[in-house]
């Protein structure tokens, strides 16, 4: 589940944090609402940044389980 927090200091200072979204896509959700934030201080990435997407394919599948099966 994809989540966008954002805590509101009283001196105007705006927190977000993301998470839920793997990669570097997440700069790309926050964009248009950082700009009109304004000026970014800081930025903080999380292990979810660093994280790959993994797809298998159904050959990949059958390739585990072959090599799996001769153990």
């Amino acid at each position: 589940m994809e989540t966008l927090e954002f805590i509101i200091y009283p001196d105007g200072r705006v927190k977000e944090t993301v998470t839920g979204i793997v990669g570097a896509s997440c700069a790309e959700v926050t964009a248009a609402i950082e700009a009109q934030l304004g000026t970014v201080v800081a930025q903080q990435t999380t292990s979810e940044y660093f994280a790959q997407h993994r797809h298998q394919t159904a050959t990949e599948t059958v390739a585990a389980q072959a090599a799996h099966s001769q153990w």
